[in-house]
């Protein structure tokens, strides 16, 4: 396993050992001992996972305090475009923002700690998305950032995105006030 920083430290990108032969391939998608020893001592309470066809962007999500998650997010089929903003505060990349393709083909994941919105467009039809939580998910405690926050300015690329009413009513950043 190979760990790549961002632009934001805090985000890793998680570049597993794929053993491809002539039956197909394998890789371990977690193990714990190995995220430890590269600094993410998660310990996971949910996984999800979402199929969308190319286009739809999903996010910017993220969940308040006390419910607040860390996600190791990865692309079982297709591909995405994921985006992570740093919502805390106290950071140094308070309100900046980083991206990577996550594909089939690649088979890396991302690593997005606590206190971060998070987001992905899809860039293929059936995309299949999977990502583990540190936490689990409370209604309550959900928030988001409007995806075309020109305060942001999130690079999506050029497809024209599809999104849910509530990703398209989403907050303005400066908005959000002191979350985390």
């Amino acid at each position: 396993m190979e760990i790549v920083k961002t632009g934001i430290p805090d985000v890793l990108i998680i570049k597993p050992r794929v053993y491809n032969d002539d039956r197909g391939y394998f890789f371990e998608s977690y193990n714990r001992s190995d995220f430890t020893a590269a600094g993410i001592g998660a310990d996971f309470m949910q996984d999800n996972e979402s199929r969308s066809m190319k286009g739809v962007l999903r996010g910017l999500h993220f969940q308040k305090p006390p419910y607040a998650q860390g996600k190791l997010v990865r692309v079982v089929s297709g591909a995405v475009l994921d985006v992570a903003v740093d919502l805390r505060r106290n950071s140094p990349w308070f309100g900046k923002w980083v991206s990577v393709e996550l594909t089939d083909q690649n088979k890396w994941m991302c690593w997005i700690p606590a206190g971060f919105a998070h987001g992905f467009i899809s860039l293929e039809d059936n995309t299949v998305f999977i990502y583990k939580c540190t936490n689990v998910y409370n209604a309550a405690s959900e928030g988001s950032v409007r995806w075309n926050d020109t305060d942001l300015n999130i690079n999506w690329g050029n497809i024209i995105p599809v999104l849910s009413p509530k990703d398209q009513a989403a907050p303005l950043f400066r908005d959000l006030g002191n979350i985390f």
